[in-house]
């Protein structure tokens, strides 16, 4: 089994619908960095970061957008995107850290306590992500198939 071959097994109903909700919501959230969101997610963008926030903000719009219409089109690649959504999720890891730490208020989170049940939502969106995509599934069968190939 090669892991990054595009998937021709169908998936479940319910992984399919995870699939496409969490691709609506990468894509809404990609289109409100780029117009009604942008001074909100300036928030998060850490400031040791060597890049212009405002860059952080819009090219990290462009990859939602990206990443959500790929989650709702791209069924087939569907493992490959989700390994690629769950690392997005990682990478936008430090943003959520930063706003705790430096105690910024954006999207209602305005207590540290809010900020804090935030970072606990991250790992949930990275497992979303390898789960509804078949991900973890696919990474699952190829390691038992590498442990019987191994066996024999």
């Amino acid at each position: 089994m090669n892991l990054l071959a595009p998937q021709k097994k169908r998936t479940t109903v319910l992984r399919t619908i995870f699939r496409m909700v969490l691709g609506a919501f990468l894509l809404l959230a990609g289109i409100s960095h780029l117009t009604v969101n942008r001074e909100a997610f300036l928030a998060q963008v850490p400031t040791w970061l060597p890049i212009a926030g405002d860059f952080v903000v819009l090219a990290s719009g462009v990859v939602e957008i990206v990443l959500g219409a790929s989650l709702l089109a791209l069924g087939r690649y569907r493992v490959q995107v989700g390994w690629i959504v769950a690392a997005f999720f990682v990478a936008i890891f430090p943003g959520n850290i930063s706003q705790l730490v430096t105690h910024t208020d954006s999207f209602g989170l305005n207590t540290d306590l809010d900020r804090a049940v935030r970072l606990l939502l991250q790992p949930v969106l990275v497992l979303w992500a390898l789960w509804s995509s078949g991900a973890w599934l696919a990474w699952r069968r190829y390691r038992a198939e590498r442990r019987t190939e191994e066996d024999a």
